[in-house]
């Protein structure tokens, strides 16, 4: 073992040197020994928005053969054993508080399922949980809840060798089923004919008669044949932002795709080099099963999720009280305190934006409220890169990052407001396609956020104490007036007055600077005040 010991011989999960760790946290594991793949995945913490630390996955095929044999295959089981071995190994490399195993349909199933758990467990050297079908549909869909800001529609959980159903109606977890439709046991019960398959699958949910609950509401789809998926229609719909989790597609226009998909060659499609080839002849049937769920379901539209069982059932072992927090504040938190100058200021500017959203009268629904204030947090994690790349890291590390709770839309404000504040107003030919994704008020309420954002980085230094000094009033012509207090009263210039003065343009309001205890001022509007010589302010270098 490599980690390093204390004087007792426990072991410190965090080195003095281990700067990129949040020091609170010990990691946790788990393993989720499914029908077509044996995962390990090692998160961070026991948290709501849990980082990943290590994820490895080995395609055993487990389920293969259960169909006609009733028995898990023996290579199947030697390769998963092996993984199983490696896993725990590296659990202990990385000093894992905590192992969660699962196992779920080939285990709960094959008639040898009991002495495979047997072996498994003394490979592990831990107990496994062997999970119903009703408890595999309850996970998935929490997993769901985890990761989705108030979700209401129906979860498809597709494994490789069961479909879970669940619906989510008003925050809680109702009806859910378990169907013999996973990818594997699919193709086996339809004897590799996609004919078949796509009858099999028809009855299977016309069985179900959970399609009148279904019908107008949107559908999550988790599971990794299903996420894939997603990637081939993002290729083939040349859809700019390549993050599968909260990829919405409406369901007709899926169902068009399926076809398409399913009359012509895997091989051939755009996009499936991104798709393992140990995954790529299970697709069609993982497009069966969609493709019958769209026209039996009847569900609104498509949305694609990379939480499921096991992200639901960690979970499901959090307080209460840390369940029902925001978990994109969460996340927002941790990358400003392992990346932003002072995470503090990151919340004050959260504080200050909201009062003076407020005071220029800018509606906000909950979910960009929540946005700005994600944002706010994030403004400040590109400082350490150069200056001339500021914003293209920030904006890259917030639309391609590990977000949950967070829209496709979601991620195009936010990444463009913190791109805005370093690169200015005006200047978004670096971000063409989040500006593709961004509708009209998406992108004008980033700039108006990243406007108050330049004129609060030239005020503080990006350093905490004095934004909750800061305060607007208005005058009766309507003039916002920002008052400073006269300890602060040096920090006018030229740059802070180009800086409001791109505010007051930005949001067709005149502003201005008054230092209370000092009737001086300096008024400023869009036809009136001190900028720099090319009437755009250079780059953000705090």
């Amino acid at each position: 073992m490599l980690s390093e010991l204390d004087c007792n011989g426990v072991i410190l999960l965090d080195s003095p040197d281990a700067q990129g760790r949040l020091k609170d946290r010990e990691p946790v594991a788990i393993i989720d020994i499914g029908s077509n793949s044996v995962r390990l995945v090692i998160f961070e913490g026991m948290v709501r928005a849990p980082s990943i630390l290590f994820n490895e996955k080995v395609s055993a095929g487990l389920g293969r053969g259960i169909e006609k044999t009733g028995r898990m295959n023996d290579d199947g089981v030697c390769s998963a054993l092996k993984a199983l071995r490696r896993y725990s190994a590296v659990c202990d490399q990385v000093g894992v508080s905590e192992k969660f195993v699962l196992a779920t349909a080939a285990a709960r199933e094959a008639e040898n399922g009991p002495s495979f758990i047997a072996e498994a467990e003394g490979a592990l050297g831990t107990e496994i949980t062997i999970l119903t079908g009703e408890e595999e549909a309850l996970y998935a869909a929490t997993g769901i809840k985890s990761a989705f800001f108030q979700p209401d529609g129906f979860v498809g959980d597709l494994g490789g060798g069961s479909l879970e159903l669940t619906n989510i109606a008003e925050q809680q977890i109702e009806e859910r089923i378990t169907l013999p439709l996973g990818v594997i046991r699919l193709e086996e019960r339809s004897e590799a004919s996609l004919k078949t398959a796509r009858k099999l699958a028809t009855t299977d949910l016309q069985a179900s008669k959970l399609g009148k609950h279904a019908s107008g509401r949107p559908f999550y789809c988790v599971g990794g044949t299903w996420r894939n998926l997603a990637k081939l229609h993002m290729h083939a719909a040349k859809y700019p932002l390549r993050v599968t989790h909260g990829y919405e597609v409406d369901a007709l226009e899926l169902l068009t795709f399926l076809d398409e998909l399913l009359s012509n060659k895997i091989d051939n499609l755009p996009g499936i080099d991104e798709v393992s080839k140990s995954r790529r002849a299970l697709l069609p049937y993982g497009a069966t099963v969609l493709k019958a769920l769209i026209e039996e379901f009847a569900p609104s539209k498509i949305i694609f999720s990379a939480y499921g069982v096991r992200e639901g059932f960690l979970f499901s072992k959090l307080h209460p009280a840390v369940q029902v927090s925001d978990a994109l504040l969460e996340a927002s938190d941790e990358l400003a305190i392992l990346r932003s100058r002072s995470p503090q200021h990151a919340r004050e500017l959260a504080e200050w934006t909201s009062a003076s959203f407020k005071a220029f009268g800018i509606d906000e629904t909950i979910q960009e409220s929540r946005y700005r204030l994600a944002a706010c947090r994030l403004a400040d994690i590109g400082w350490r890169a150069h200056p001339d790349y500021r914003a293209a890291q920030a904006l890259a590390i917030i639309a391609y990052g590990h977000f949950v709770q967070i829209s496709h839309q979601g991620r195009a404000f936010i990444s463009l407001a913190n791109y805005f504040r370093y690169q200015g107003i005006k200047n978004d030919n670096l971000a063409p396609e989040l500006i593709e994704v961004a509708t009209p008020r998406i992108l004008s309420r980033a700039r108006y956020l990243a406007a108050f954002m330049r004129v609060g980085y030239l005020l503080t230094a990006a350093m905490p104490g004095v934004l909750p000094e800061l305060k607007w009033s208005a005058s009766d012509d309507e003039t916002l007036r920002l008052h400073l207090p006269s300890e602060l009263a040096k920090m006018r210039g030229e740059r802070l007055n180009g800086r409001l003065n791109q505010l007051s343009k930005v949001m067709d309001r005149t502003v201005e600077m008054v230092v209370d205890d000092d009737r001086r001022s300096n008024g400023l509007n869009g036809q009136s005040a001190i900028t720099e010589p090319d009437g755009e302010l250079a780059s953000d270098q705090l």
